[in-house]
């Protein structure tokens, strides 16, 4: 969600690239809607993605930007942003734990001038809409050169809690102490604001990478004891992560939610039967090593928005396998289900020919109806909300979003529905 390379991590998540092209949506009566739905759109700051813009900006001009996205969501009549505050161990918030973001002024640890989350929060809020706290937790650097970083920053001071990945550096989630730190750096954001949510995405251990192996070998000898594959530690070290998070999340500030948006995935039919009929070349229960079906089905986290960056029709994901297979798993759960949509994807000539109808989005939003577990969207990012390539969004907004929602609803019990 650090979401830099989101095109490259859909398509290399195929096991094929071969498309069908976009087909009509799901035969059934499509339920009404209620009030309170999520409407949301992730706000990227890695790498400049969504904001700002680019680096070096004034405090000014980066404000002026950030309000220009929260208006155009309320013009869009969304009700969420999620913004990423914490894109590679660095804060958009004065943070005693990790430096300020490079991504603000151009220099790690400089001070911007100006509180962006803070911001963020009070201007979300006068206009209606929820602020989702987004954090990636391991992902240190988009390089492998830890002079780099600040001289200050925890990942010089302990040396031992970083692995170099595929060109990247990672702290290691194999160790307590590193998770440990990751939730403090996190908390001190949800003390400090009135935060509608902390939202993770999908980045836990990092996706694969051909030829090369992520080196945890003594964090597994020293943890791994009770274990009878690395495999299985590995998801139990994730596993801590999202229930110590949640928990400690729900003690510093009870009205907070905890989401987290994971690779659409969770494994191929082939792999396992409970798994979905796909033939997709990543799997978060495999890969990443997140037991996102676990996370839903045993209700740990308030919501999950599986990242659904297919199409309909498409032949090794298909939009309309995964759509009921995570209504499914949501089924009777506490996780509300809201989906992830590929709205950069609307227009790219890279993309498959489904991508260039401005109406494939809109027949997602059709399709999702028909599941009553699915209450909402969510769609990737602010940069194509704003652009809106081809219209696909305001053919979203035109078909489905004729009426402003209020803020997403909280939902105590089980999912409702029994049919999906």
């Amino acid at each position: 969600m650090g979401r830099l390379s989101r095109r490259a991590f859909a398509l290399a998540a195929l096991s094929t690239l071969t498309t069908a092209s976009g087909a009509a949506a799901a035969p059934g009566r499509p339920r009404k809607r209620a009030a309170g739905e999520m409407r949301g759109v992730w706000l990227a700051t890695v790498s400049n993605r969504d904001w700002p813009s680019k680096p070096g900006l004034t405090a000014a001009q980066q404000r002026t930007e950030l309000i220009a996205h929260l208006d155009r969501a309320v013009a869009d009549r969304l009700n969420a942003v999620m913004f990423q505050v914490r894109p590679t161990a660095d804060a958009l918030w004065p943070s005693p734990y990790e430096p300020w973001s490079q991504y603000l002024t151009g220099t790690q640890g400089r001070n911007p001038g100006w509180d962006p989350l803070g911001t963020a929060v009070a201007e979300a809020h006068r206009r209606g809409l929820q602020l989702h706290a987004w954090f990636n937790p391991y992902r240190v650097a988009n390089h492998t050169d830890p002079t780099k970083l600040v001289a200050s920053h925890p990942a010089r001071r302990h040396p031992d809690w970083v692995v170099p990945y595929g060109g990247k550096l990672y702290y290691n989630p194999g160790l307590p102490e590193v998770r440990a730190f990751v939730q403090d750096a996190i908390l001190d954001a949800v003390r400090k604001y009135p935060v509608d949510a902390v939202h993770f995405d999908d980045y836990f251990y990092p996706y694969p990478v051909a030829g090369q192996t992520f080196d945890d070998d003594a964090a597994y000898d020293a943890y791994g004891g009770d274990f009878s594959n690395r495999a299985d530690w590995r998801r139990d070290n994730i596993d801590k992560l999202v229930l110590e998070t949640a928990a400690r999340v729900k003690r510093v500030r009870p009205t907070a939610q905890f989401g987290i948006s994971p690779f659409g995935v969770w494994r191929n039919a082939a792999t396992d039967p409970l798994g979905s009929d796909t033939r997709a070349g990543v799997q978060s229960y495999d890969d990443t090593f997140a037991d996102t079906r676990k996370w839903v089905r045993e209700g740990w986290i308030d919501y999950l928005v599986p990242q659904l960056y297919w199409n309909i029709g498409f032949a090794a994901a298909d939009y309309a396998e995964l759509v009921p297979w995570w209504a499914r798993q949501a089924r009777g759960s506490k996780t509300r289900l809201y989906l992830g949509e590929a709205l950069y994807k609307a227009g790219d000539p890279a993309q498959p020919a489904a991508w260039q109808d401005p109406a494939e989005l809109s027949r997602h939003l059709t399709l999702a109806r028909a599941h009553a577990q699915v209450r909402g969207h969510v769609f990737f990012a602010a940069k194509e909300v704003a652009a809106d390539r081809i219209g696909a969004m305001a053919r979203v907004v035109a078909d489905h979003y004729r009426e402003p929602a209020g803020p997403p609803r909280r939902i105590t019990g089980p999912a409702a529905g029994t049919g999906a």
